[in-house]
């Protein structure tokens, strides 16, 4: 049988599995230049049930969203579109399950494998300057789709292919070769084609297993490509008996590949088991494996010490090692989960502190470059603050602080983010608000504080503030850094107190303000 011969048998087949109607029209809808958002949020909401299972993944620690969303208009918006694309598919393809005539091929096996890779491809690309992560993922799931069409559709066949990798250690595709006079890298681009799926979805799954071959000029999709190879060995590492051999591999390629820094790879290796298993929570796939890279080379360096023990001894050693990993793993699981929110939250007012205000700014000016949006800053300072402090003792100072953050929190939108940025100034970031929307906002909450009697047992105190507004496009906009951001901010809030205080100034380029 040929190849075309053979493909044509797999397109024509009734075993082929087909993509839900909401995947196939999101295929193409995300394919037309001029497709909205709102385009993709409507044909989404169509769904009910796909739709709560994006919402409880958008709001899930997945994402690690500082707001709460909830509708799928605001989840694409909030996501972007190559989010919502990965979601969707990956839902619709978690679904495909064996095929009418059983074999030995294990479907929840290749679903736990192929969710590994989509979390370590993922991982793997946040830690690239400059892309997107989320298409890695979905990328990632599917780089192997091909293994999965030749199993259900020659079921029969794919026994021989899974003999031939048992009884000879041949490599898979080797081992489809040598049956179908093709692999499944073929397999699952044609079909992958056939459906629609765009060029950065489709070249990963050709290349995955030899990224020199990609000869496109797209940089994004080159990168990916590199990725996904990179996440079969860190699937290895979890799956394989030889996860030290894998553990080398990643670490020098990772390098040679993508330029990854020690910090970075280690980074990397460390979050996996943990990324992994929850993400098999929130895609209701159960995934066997929950030791952690470091655990599982331990095991393995065990192995290696105690191969001249008996049977007996070297069993008691590994379970004793096992048990004592297992115990010090949850006690600092329990231990980062502590750390986690000492780490960023500020202890007086219980609003976000300096710490979580830098990692939420990266995080909502990457979602502005994706959704090419602008982003705005108010920085909040009390006025005459150390005066007040002199006048009526820093106890009645902390109690003010935290009656003050709780007023502007109180008066900002669910999604805005804020944060004591240090002593008596807060910071307020607006997704998607450009600057005349974010001095409404700041004039609002200035009317508020100016307005609000703070009561303690004793007495009634009052305050104002001096609001300094910055907004940016990053997307858009030349030589754009973060910390251009903040310091225009920053100067926007020293000429609101040079000018009087209690007022809300707006930075522009041209160092001219203008106020409420």
């Amino acid at each position: 049988m040929t190849q075309d011969e053979l493909l044509e048998k797999i397109l024509s087949s009734s075993e082929l599995p087909t993509l839900p109607t909401v995947a196939s029209k999101l295929i193409s809808l995300t394919a037309k230049e001029d497709a909205t958002l709102a385009d993709i949020g409507d044909l989404v909401a169509r769904d009910i049930s796909l739709s709560a299972k994006i919402l409880k993944v958008s709001n899930s620690a997945f994402y690690s969203f500082p707001q709460q969303i909830g509708s799928i208009q605001q989840a694409v918006s909030i996501l972007g579109m190559n989010a919502v694309r990965s979601l969707v598919l990956s839902f619709s393809f978690l679904n495909i399950k064996g095929g009418k005539i059983a074999n030995r091929f294990d479907f929840e096996v290749f679903w736990q494998k192929s969710l590994a890779s989509a979390v370590a491809a993922r991982l793997i690309l946040e830690k690239v300057k400059g892309i997107d992560a989320e298409e890695g993922f979905v990328t990632g799931l599917l780089q192997n789709l091909g293994e999965l069409i030749l199993a259900r559709t020659f079921p029969e066949e794919y026994e021989k292919v899974l003999q031939g990798i048992g009884e000879t250690q041949a490599d898979t595709c080797v081992a489809e070769q040598a049956v179908f006079g093709a692999d499944h890298t073929l397999v699952g681009t044609r079909v992958a084609k056939s459906w629609g799926f765009p060029e950065s979805l489709v070249a990963p799954l050709e290349f995955h297993h030899d990224p020199d071959k990609y000869s496109g000029s797209n940089a994004t999709i080159r990168t990916t490509i590199k990725a996904v190879y990179l996440s079969d060995h860190l699937t290895n590492i979890l799956f394989s008996n030889k996860p030290e051999a894998y553990h080398k591999k990643f670490q020098k390629e990772a390098t040679k590949l993508l330029g990854l820094s020690g910090e970075a790879i280690e980074s990397v290796l460390e979050q996996l088991h943990l990324r992994v298993k929850e993400a098999g929570t929130y895609f209701n796939l159960k995934v066997q494996t929950s030791k952690s890279v470091q655990e599982i080379l331990q095991e393995a360096n065990i192995r290696l010490s105690l191969i001249n023990l008996d049977y007996d001894q070297m069993n008691k050693q590994l379970i004793q090692a096992k048990i004592n990993l297992e115990n010090l793993t949850r006690a600092l699981e329990e231990k980062n989960k502590i750390l986690d929110n000492l780490a960023n939250i500020d202890g007086l007012t219980g609003i976000n502190n300096h710490r979580f205000f830098q990692n939420a700014l990266d995080q909502e000016i990457s979602r502005s470059i994706r959704n090419t949006t602008s982003i705005s800053l108010l920085f909040i300072d009390i006025d005459f603050f150390k005066k007040f402090n002199d006048t009526y003792g820093h106890q009645v100072g902390d109690f003010v602080l935290v009656q003050f953050a709780k007023t502007i929190r109180d008066n900002i939108r669910q999604y805005d983010v804020l944060a004591r940025y240090g002593g008596e100034e807060f910071v307020v970031i607006l997704p998607e608000t450009n600057t005349e929307e974010a001095m409404v906002v700041g004039e609002k909450l200035r009317v508020a504080i100016e307005s609000t009697i703070f009561r303690d047992t004793r007495e009634e105190y009052r305050v104002t503030a001096s609001f300094g507004q910055a907004c940016c496009k990053p997307a858009v906009e030349d030589n754009f850094s973060k910390d251009t951001l903040i310091t225009h901010a920053d100067q926007a809030l020293y000429e609101a107190k040079e000018k009087g205080r209690n007022r809300v100034v707006a930075f522009t380029p041209k160092k001219k303000w203008f106020s409420f």
